[in-house]
């Protein structure tokens, strides 16, 4: 009986993974997957690679069997098979009691809310399963909290594990399950339907129209599962499952409240959210749920208590509208403010939703150069109460002495001076852009605002960046720009530390930056086992320690025997780094 399970991350969006199965050169199968139970009907392989079977004992006996060879090393012939003890699985509401007959461990873990609460072997950092079952699901999903906390808690332990909760998914919340963490279905509920005559459909359960020639068959819900997967699978590859997630949950409002709870659970965890993302990501922000989102909360609480106005740039502060498109200032829209405040000596903030403001400084860096939303002109309480004590949380930690308002929200200052420009006007109507532009003469003549030379403006961009990305900015202390735009060379003593990659929206380093940023103590970092030749990518063999916060997309220090020796680029956030197979960051440069 094999033991063993080949997996690697495919794809993976925050708690979301596609994992390919078998050999990671030529895998069989990728998840999310179905699992097929005793009176299934026989189910494709690529759609469910594991059979599992329950016995009638007491406690009962679970087995799961693969249909494919997926065992390492030889992929021709080894199918891995487990077989173990579930216990006595008490109702979640007996928590406190122990039920004494311990579940079994190994490479198949059967956990429930019970087992979380008493069972001490499962914080042994010996165990690495392949696959973990929340055999209480069920139970769980009828209880606030319950289900989304112990999925998040499976998910943080056992990062390295496929996770299956039995008797709760179904075409039409699976992408919600997929996102807190779920990579295993079954067709309990399909079955359930189908009995009672109805279709779980991708929007829920419903009744056969016959008009149509529709049945409630098994062959029915299957397809149904097959467009539910190949959905989940094709947003998750391009790094938008969360619109698809908002979308779905939708269909009940027991899913609203587990997809807000997920929200509040993954706020200000560190090492999960992305730092960079590709340039092609965008984050919808059509849903009202996109105002609880993780990734804008991040943004809302960077800006309102943490983010820093470039120096000197704090007496003029200018309230812009926000455009489709992005960065900013590539728009037609702001084109026109840029000529009509005709000075970068102001400091230019956009009032957006659901980011609430956004500085020009800032305004390449994810997310505020990837989220699309609908404009119409109007503002839930919601969004003009964030974006108002953003701004008086900007200006209590600032010395702004005006503030020009030129966006459609209208905001109070305190006791900071405030002129507006709008006046029920368009903002490119040429009356507001002239009252913009009359605005701002007069300010910079009132409190004797000096010009900005180019390359200090594009220095104070870059620091803020580095403040919003890095750990600080003194590795940029001494540093001169070079080239052209968008292709900036950041130099120091004539000789270039790092690119400005406009693909990246961040800074790309030279190995000569390594020793400097170690110096600053600019990045998170990592140590490498001792004794071992680093080549190659990094992998959770190679790793003696890490830092907590990294984030996907980051750039890390490499250390070994406490040294600088390279960079690397995360590829996976801190979490999954403890027992995930695969490249969880990839080289960069070595000394």
């Amino acid at each position: 009986m094999s033991q063993e399970l080949g997996r690697v991350v495919f794809s993976r969006d925050r708690y979301a993974r596609s994992w390919s199965l078998g050999d990671r050169g030529n895998p069989l199968v990728k998840t999310p997957i179905l699992i097929q139970l005793r009176g299934d009907p026989e189910l494709e392989d690529f759609l469910a690679p594991f059979k599992s079977f329950t016995d009638d004992k007491i406690p009962a006996t679970l087995s799961v069997e693969s249909k494919l060879n997926l065992s390492p090393p030889d992929f021709a012939v080894n199918a891995p098979n487990w077989e173990t003890s579930i216990g006595h699985v008490l109702p979640p509401s007996l928590e406190e009691a122990d039920a004494g007959e311990l579940a079994g461990i190994g490479p198949l873990l059967p956990v429930s809310w019970q087992r979380l609460s008493h069972d001490e072997s499962l914080v042994d950092p010996d165990l690495k399963p392949a696959i973990v079952v929340l055999v209480d699901a069920a139970q769980l999903a009828a209880q606030p909290e319950r289900l989304v906390k112990a999925i998040h808690v499976l998910k943080s332990r056992f990062p390295g594990a496929l996770l299956w909760a039995p008797g709760i998914g179904g075409p039409d919340n699976a992408a919600v399950l997929c996102w807190f963490g779920v990579d295993i279905f079954d067709l309990s509920r399909s079955r359930m339907c189908s009995s009672a005559g109805a279709i779980l459909s991708t929007s829920g359960p419903r009744m056969p129209v016959e008009s149509m020639g529709e049945s409630s068959d098994m062959s029915v819900q299957i397809e149904q599962w097959k467009q539910s997967l190949a959905s989940i699978k094709s947003h998750l590859s391009s790094g938008n499952l969360r619109s698809l997630v908002d979308k779905q949950s939708l269909n009940s409002p027991k899913l609203v409240e587990h997809l807000r709870v997920h929200d509040k659970l993954c706020t200000g965890q560190d090492g999960l959210l992305s730092s960079h993302v590709d340039k092609e990501k965008q984050l919808d922000c059509s849903s009202n749920s996109s105002l609880s989102d993780p990734v804008i909360g991040e943004w809302y609480e960077f800006i309102s208590h943490n983010y820093r106005a470039p120096e000197g740039l704090d007496k003029v502060l200018i309230l812009l509208p926000c455009s489709a498109r992005k960065p900013y200032r590539f728009s037609k829209s702001h084109g026109r403010f840029i000529r009509a405040i005709n000075n970068n000596s102001c400091h230019e903030v956009m009032v957006t939703s659901p980011l609430g403001l956004v500085p020009r400084d800032l305004e390449e860096v994810w997310p505020a150069s990837h989220y699309d939303i609908p404009v119409t002109g109007d503002w839930t309480s919601d969004e003009v109460l964030r974006t108002q004590n953003t701004l008086l949380s900007l200006l209590q930690r600032h010395e702004y002495k005006l503030v020009i308002n030129h966006s459609s929200m209208k905001l109070t200052t305190g006791d900071v001076k405030l002129i507006e420009t709008r006046d029920g006007m368009s903002a490119g109507k040429h009356e507001a852009l002239e009252n913009l532009s009359d605005a701002v003469k007069e300010a910079l003549v009132e409190f004797e605002v000096p010009n900005r030379r180019n390359n200090k403006s594009l220095m104070d961009t870059f620091a803020s960046v580095a403040r919003k990305q890095m750990k600080n900015d003194t590795w940029l202390k001494g540093v001169s720009i070079r080239g052209k735009p968008p292709f900036w060379r950041l130099e120091l003593n004539n000789k270039q530390i790092a690119l400005w990659s406009i693909d990246r929206r961040g800074f790309s380093f030279s190995k000569a930056a390594i020793t400097i940023l170690h110096d600053n103590k600019s990045l998170s970092k990592m140590e490498l086992k001792s004794g071992l030749k680093w080549k190659g990518d990094i992998f959770y063999s190679n790793i003696e320690s890490f830092d907590g916060d990294i984030k996907a997309g980051n750039d890390i220090l490499v250390y070994q025997e406490g040294l600088p020796v390279g960079l690397a680029r995360a590829v996976a956030p801190a979490w999954e780094w403890p027992t995930t197979g695969g490249r969880l960051a990839k080289s960069h440069q070595r000394l």
